[in-house]
């Protein structure tokens, strides 16, 4: 495999030559800048003719971002009706609009900026977004679509600007701009009111930031320089912002950097102050201004969603204290648990809810048949407990009986309000968790047997303490078999109505799972406190925040009947997603990436790996290579390894994740490719055209070859355009319907 990092485009290289940061740097790269451009050209143009080739250059990026923009906002409008993952982050948009806080695996820049949108374009919050195919009628959704596609119509010119700095190449930047123009999967994404557009945004500004600054290090400290950097430390908040994927664009500039300043650190030129001021800067504008800007979007986050919502139950008790409209919200409660008390028990494991019953039982061959005891995330009746004296079945609430306080180490009974039945364990194994044992509901009207006896215990406190609502970590030991009740986080089947399995562990050891605490409590008989004093503070509610979104991001697995991918799949364009319609008479929507510029660019990796990996064995073995052959070498190793490195990252990780994957999650990986596409084809053709004697002749082949892929490129994005602007009429099974020619694999469905 060729060295993807290389020495650091910031290298000794570039910081020989002088004022080449901006625009003037396209026309320097590699060793030897005239053999460079005998190379890119069989006729070095004048040097009257640059400010001419420069006035191109500004042209051609123009008519980039004009095509850009004009692909992704054609048929906008269509179809006006919400579209595949639009139900979720469209409602999450409403959520900010209403300020009502939620859950979401994600970081919240995303969907703020959605929820921005929607309420700048005039959009009130009050659309429902349900399911998919529900009409928008009068909603107004435009804004937020229409925000979506302007961060996706700035990819391809990002592209075309990292390239062009990388190979410093305007056929190789165009034929990048033409593949992600043309490519209907990017087109499909940046339609609709998804985090992938906004994303890839960010991931794209981090790389063209990174090869920008790194194209100035011949005048470090620059303003320039310090635009770029600072830029990159932003991009790469805005990434990790949306997404935890933006770790990956993170490592990226991470490697660069740290590549950069080792290099820095072996130029005998540079005093060990020079350094350190390097190592400064990028400690500044690379780590902490980022932190800074991620952390205060949780800051906006917080502040804003700050009414009680349907993600409450996610969260501890103590946040929830915080949210308007929550039931400990400015509510006073008693502050030390009775017996006769109404409670719900909460399990201190992130996400894992309450302890809750439900009428419905163990299906036949899941342990002994009786009542379901899960835990649920959300706000429930059934989640209401009454906590009762083992060995006695009189009211605790009688007003001629005192108040007797449940103390640390006490024998108790948990009785199911709604069903009155008693929370019971045996040692019949638990539903999914092996060597565990299962909780039950058991008993008509509170009376069963000795196995709904439980002892309480308070973490770290001695026999004989009252128990703090809220405040102490308890935990309930089975009396007859010494198990632990706890949450194993496992998601139940639908016979479960995929709640979370509770077990009653053997294992005794102290974990989050068997950790709980009592969270509403009612007793007419005891005085209230206020929660105010419960209330966390900002870096306790940012951590929670997080653990919650990991925990969350865990427990995404694939549901009975979910539509998965795999990650081989990806490349080879397997199998796309349908965005909308099933039916001949629906209109269809169907993500899937051209096939011709996904396997194009599938070719170039396999091709580039096999050609750069002969280049670097020649040059580390010191053959010796023509300077036109030399320089083109470098390119391809420097800005293709930069290219590959990009796409390695963004996608090989995915083989080891063990979360429900889609085929949406490859499209960053598919940005890098298509410039790594870019640069190899130039450099290749570039080659072809060196080996041949006659300059009019190289001239042809290289201009023919570039001119060859665009237009095949194009004219493939003619043929496959209804899958991004919608169909209507017979699928492609169908022999009568006018997309069934283009059915090139049967695992397409549309």
């Amino acid at each position: 495999m060729p060295p993807v990092m290389g020495r650091s485009l910031a290298g000794s290289e570039l910081r020989a030559r002088r004022g080449r940061c901006g625009p003037q740097a396209v026309w320097a790269v590699g060793p030897d800048v005239a053999a460079e451009d005998a190379a890119r050209s069989p006729k070095r143009p004048a040097q009257g003719s640059r400010p001419f080739e420069t006035a191109g250059e500004w042209g051609l990026l123009a008519v980039v971002t004009l095509l850009s923009f004009a692909t992704r906002f054609h048929r906008l409008d269509e179809p006006p009706h919400i579209c595949w993952d639009e139900t979720h982050f469209g409602k999450m948009g409403s959520y900010y609009i209403n300020r009502t806080f939620f859950f979401d695996v994600h970081p919240p820049l995303g969907k703020m900026l959605i929820g921005l949108a929607g309420y700048l374009s005039g959009y009130d919050g009050t659309f429902l977004f349900q399911k998919p195919g529900d009409k928008y009628e009068h909603h107004s959704y435009m804004g937020m679509r229409g925000f979506c596609a302007f961060l996706g119509s700035w990819l391809i010119p990002f592209a075309y600007l990292t390239v062009l700095e990388l190979s410093k190449s305007l056929p190789a930047a165009l034929l990048t701009a033409a593949l992600l123009t043309f490519d209907t999967g990017c087109l499909t994404l940046s339609q609709y009111i998804l985090l992938d557009p906004i994303l890839m945004f960010f991931i794209m500004a981090a790389m063209l930031s990174m090869v920008k600054y790194n194209s100035c290090a011949d005048r470090p400290f620059s303003a320039p320089w310090w635009f770029w950097l600072s830029l990159t430390g932003i991009s790469l908040a805005g990434a990790l912002g949306v997404k935890f994927v933006g770790l990956f664009i993170i490592l990226q500039v991470g490697l660069n950097t740290i590549s950069d300043l080792w290099h820095l650190f072996g130029d005998l030129s540079l005093s060990l102050v020079t350094v350190g001021k390097h190592l400064i800067a990028r400690i500044l504008c690379l780590i902490v201004l980022p932190l800074a800007l991620y952390t205060a979007t949780f800051a906006v986050h917080f502040m804003v969603l700050n009414k009680s919502g349907p993600g409450d139950g996610f969260f501890s008790s103590a946040f929830q204290a915080r949210l308007s409209g929550n039931n400990l919200h400015n509510a006073s409660i008693p502050e030390h648990l009775a017996y006769g008390s109404v409670i719900t028990v909460k399990n201190l494991r992130m996400a894992s809810g309450y302890l809750h019953s439900h009428r419905h039982l163990y299906p036949e061959g899941i342990g002994a048949r009786q009542q379901q005891v899960t835990t649920y995330l959300h706000k429930d009746y059934n989640n209401l407990w009454i906590i009762k004296k083992h060995n006695t079945n009189s009211d605790p609430l009688d007003p001629s009986f005192p108040v007797e306080f449940v103390r640390h180490g006490d024998i108790i009974r948990l009785e199911h309000k709604e069903t009155s039945r008693n929370l019971h364990s045996h040692y019949h194994e638990a539903p999914l968790t092996r060597k565990h044992y299962q909780v039950t509901g058991y008993g008509i009207n509170g009376t069963g047997d000795s196995n709904d006896f439980w002892r309480i215990e308070v973490v770290n406190r001695k026999f004989g303490n009252r128990i703090k609502v809220l405040r102490s970590r308890i935990r309930l030991i089975h009396l007859v078999t010494g198990c632990v009740l706890g949450s194993s986080g496992k998601v139940l089947p639908k016979w479960g109505w995929e709640q979370l399995e509770v077990t009653c562990t053997p294992y005794l050891k102290e974990t989050l799972n068997s950790i709980w605490n009592v969270e509403d409590h009612f007793n007419p008989k005891l005085p209230n406190i206020s929660l105010d004093v419960l209330k966390p503070s900002f870096p306790e509610i940012l951590l929670e925040s997080h653990m919650v979104m990991l925990r969350g991001n865990n427990g995404l697995k694939p549901k009975d009947n979910d539509f998965t991918s795999k990650p081989w799949h990806w490349p080879i364009n397997y199998q796309g997603l349908r965005f909308s319609g099933i039916n001949d008479t629906d209109f269809r929507v169907y993500l899937l990436g051209n096939p011709v510029v996904w396997w194009l660019n599938l070719l170039s990796i396999a091709l580039y790996l096999l050609a750069g990996s002969f280049t670097a064995v020649a040059l580390q073995r010191g053959v010796h290579l023509p300077a036109e052959v030399e320089g083109l070498s470098q390119v391809l190793l420097r800005g293709g390894g930069q290219a590959l490195l990009g796409w390695a990252l963004h996608y090989v990780p995915f083989f080891l994740m063990g979360r429900i994957l889609y085929f949406h999650h490859y499209f960053p990986a598919m940005l890098f490719s298509s410039m790594l596409t870019g640069i190899l084809w130039d450099t290749l053709l570039r080659l072809c055209a060196w080996r041949l004697a006659s300059s009019s002749l190289a001239r042809g082949i290289h201009v023919g070859g570039i001119l060859s892929l665009l237009l095949g490129t194009a004219y493939s994005f003619y043929l496959f355009h209804p899958l991004a602007y919608g169909m209507v009429g017979p699928l492609a099974q169908n022999p009568l319907s006018p997309m069934a020619g283009l059915r090139w694999l049967e695992s397409w469905d549309f």
